[in-house]
């Protein structure tokens, strides 16, 4: 019995009636810059995120690059973040012309260590940003303590955590502000792309409008250089009606968590997924891990399962980053993580009888 990683199709068949009559009511009124949909948007997603602003944007890359471009992130300034990520969350620092400082990852949850933050901070770090890994929020008080009271800003790669809490709190609120993707295969994911930057500042919510459109609040008025990356309003539409069930999925998304979990845990020579105590998993993805890992993965594949490495590469060791001069070695939780962990499939829509499906092919391959 196939199983894929991720069928967007279902989803889509269930919204699609909604999705096609906001599509018509959109092209009919033509406001397709900034219009009705991305504001009501970012009112709901402020809402769901229990935070003062959002700001929709082109893209979670963008989000990203924004944000740190609005705390005057630039030349000569350092940002530690973490390499097990996917590379966009580097770009974001590179593109604007200061650097990345990579530091090791906690074992079990895959996010930043903040004993390994502490060792990495220096004179010209102005800022630290953790990614929530796979929907699971990274330790922000430990890394906030980190911190301390230097003049470094704390911001969060929420790329992978709509809706995820820490210590009760969603994740997107948890910081000096925070940057989500809603790529087609997020949690909450538009139809092309999309990214949206969540603050409590008033200052940077008005700075970081106008860096989206040119730096400009004011039609033709520009008070800054800034970019072009205003969220599309057909995807705010998308995003609107998919906000409203995303509770639901990720709750869905636990209950997979939970059936795998069962069935996974007593397995020799292989981890299940870590949810700590204060944190509430949305399971972006659900990854086990195990030196035996290529060995489970030809199995999935003979059995028609999809399954994924999250990430086969750590970014310090990408060839586009060579410049940064790390080695292998020079990180080891995070290339131990990178040669053992797998993806299984998980999606709102999976049924019990394809979770217990993929259970039983994993289980064969390590016995």
């Amino acid at each position: 019995m196939g199983v894929p990683l991720v069928d967007l199709q279902l989803q889509y068949q269930d919204i699609r009636e909604e999705v096609m009559a906001a599509f018509d009511e959109a092209l009919s009124s033509m406001r397709l810059a900034l219009g009705p949909n991305v504001e009501a948007f970012e009112q709901e997603f402020s809402e769901f995120s229990d935070v003062k602003h959002t700001i929709g944007v082109g893209s979670g890359t963008d989000a990203l690059q924004l944000l740190l471009h609005a705390h005057g992130i630039g030349p000569g300034d350092e940002v530690v973040t973490s390499s097990f990520t996917f590379i966009a969350t580097i770009e974001a620092i590179m593109l604007l012309g200061a650097t990345p400082v990579l530091a090791d990852i906690e074992p079990d949850t895959y996010c930043l260590d903040a004993a390994q933050v502490a060792e990495k901070i220096t004179p010209r770090t102005r800022a630290v940003m953790p990614v929530h890994l796979y929907g699971h929020p990274a330790d922000m008080d430990a890394i906030a303590e980190v911190i301390g009271d230097r003049d470094i800003v704390l911001l969060e790669d929420a790329a992978q955590a709509h809706g995820a809490l820490y210590k009760g709190k969603p994740a997107g609120g948890l910081a000096d502000g925070a940057a989500f993707s809603f790529y087609l295969s997020k949690n909450l994911a538009a139809y092309g792309e999309a990214g949206a930057i969540t603050v409590e500042d008033d200052d940077l919510d008005e700075v970081i409008r106008a860096l989206r459109v040119h730096g400009s609040l004011e039609k033709y008025v520009h008070r800054l250089i800034g970019y072009n990356s205003r969220i599309d309003e057909l995807q705010a539409a998308v995003l609107r009606i998919k906000l409203r069930r995303l509770a639901d999925w990720n709750e869905a998304r636990r209950r997979h968590a939970a059936r795998y979990n069962e069935q996974l845990c007593n397995l020799p020579d292989l981890t299940i997924p870590v949810e700590k105590e204060w944190a509430w998993s949305v399971y972006h993805v659900y990854t086990i891990r195990s030196p035996r890992r290529d060995q489970i993965a030809e199995a999935l594949n003979a059995a028609g399962i999809g399954n994924a490495i999250h990430y086969r590469v750590p970014c310090h060791l990408q060839v586009a980053l060579r410049d940064l001069g790390m080695s292998a070695g020079s990180l080891p939780e995070t290339e131990r993580a990178a040669n053992e962990v797998l993806s299984l499939p998980m999606y709102p829509e999976l049924t019990n009888e394809q979770i217990d499906s993929v259970c039983e092919v994993v289980v064969d391959a390590m016995l």
